[in-house]
């Protein structure tokens, strides 16, 4: 709005301040001074645009789209039937002024977890922000709305195909903190044969994706390294924008400078990634899948005919958040 002091900053100009501030770790009066505004006006910026971008563009933005497409993206890099992979990060906060201990992690900073399924181009697909630091990983994807969906079987369409005599639907791939289930497999533990080590390595790679995407969002909005100075309220907005901005960034083939890794190295050295305790339970019949897959893989010969298997292509979305 114009008042009598100044005129109303426009759509361009806001949203200019607000994607300087997301993507640098500068502070609000430092970024101010490039814009020639107050402080205050780059942080209702900065909500402003992120508001906006999750209400009009998340559901468009951060989608499964084709999931035929994604099955064989991930099969071309070794693993079967797979349509995504997903893992957690965490993001540095300042302290909470309402329950502060249940922020700080395992690594003893206060910090808001980032669950994301990642398709094979290291798109997010669906996301989850918002839980405390100090939850286990494994206890936010069993409360997230996309293990329901997973569970129910509602994510993925009902494609099966029959590894040695076990049917196997798509899956999903996770870290050892995940729990073994017939939609998610995760890697061998412990001491390991060379068939078992063959299954981690193919499933490792897939999930290289997962991480390069945490390392794409956050070395290009780099205000995600440092501590986010803003209400426990309002965080979760802010991360789900930059989510939808580096889809946009990653599908439209945007430059992705090597000096941003640098720098995100950098700040990260603060901030190390907790370590996630492995989760031992699975499902009676789950174990079964896994080893079928193991066995494949030793033997060659299945893994590529249901590669070459081409199912029905249908488009099917999820909405995130």
């Amino acid at each position: 709005m114009n008042t009598k002091m100044r005129a109303a900053l426009t759509v361009e100009k806001q949203v200019a301040i607000a994607l300087w501030k997301l993507a640098t770790p500068d502070s609000y009066r430092s970024v101010g001074n490039q814009f020639g505004v107050g402080k205050s006006t780059v942080g209702a910026a900065v909500m402003q645009v992120a508001n906006t971008i999750k209400d009009l563009l998340i559901s468009r933005v951060v989608t499964l789209g084709n999931v035929q497409v994604i099955v064989d993206g991930f099969a071309a890099m070794g693993f079967p039937k797979c349509g995504g992979t997903t893992d957690g990060t965490h993001i540095p906060i300042l302290a909470p002024g309402h329950q502060a201990g249940e922020y700080i992690n395992r690594k003893r900073y206060f910090s808001i977890v980032l669950q994301a399924l990642v398709d094979h181009k290291g798109c997010f697909t669906n996301i989850n922000v918002g839980w405390p630091g100090k939850v286990h990983d494994a206890c936010i994807f069993r409360n997230s709305g996309l293990f329901q969906k997973l569970q129910e079987g509602t994510l993925f369409p009902d494609q099966k195909i029959t590894v040695g005599d076990v049917e196997m639907p798509i899956v999903n791939l996770g870290d050892p903190a995940c729990p073994l289930m017939p939609w998610l497999m995760k890697p061998y533990t412990g001491s390991l044969d060379s068939s078992q080590e063959l299954f981690n390595y193919r499933l490792s790679k897939c999930r290289m994706v997962v991480e390069c995407a945490f390392g794409h969002l956050k070395a290009r909005w780099r205000s995600l390294l440092t501590w986010l100075d803003l209400s426990e309220t309002d965080i979760p907005t802010v991360i789900t924008a930059r989510c939808a901005l580096h889809n946009i960034c990653e599908s439209k083939g945007e430059t992705f400078m090597a000096g941003w890794k640098v720098e995100a190295n950098c700040l990260a050295t603060g901030y190390m990634q907790p370590d996630t305790r492995a989760v031992r339970r699975a499902q009676e019949g789950v174990v079964h899948i896994r080893e079928a897959l193991k066995t494949s893989f030793m033997t060659g010969n299945q893994f590529h005919k249901f590669c070459l298997m081409k199912p029905p292509r249908p488009l099917f979305h999820s909405t995130s958040l």
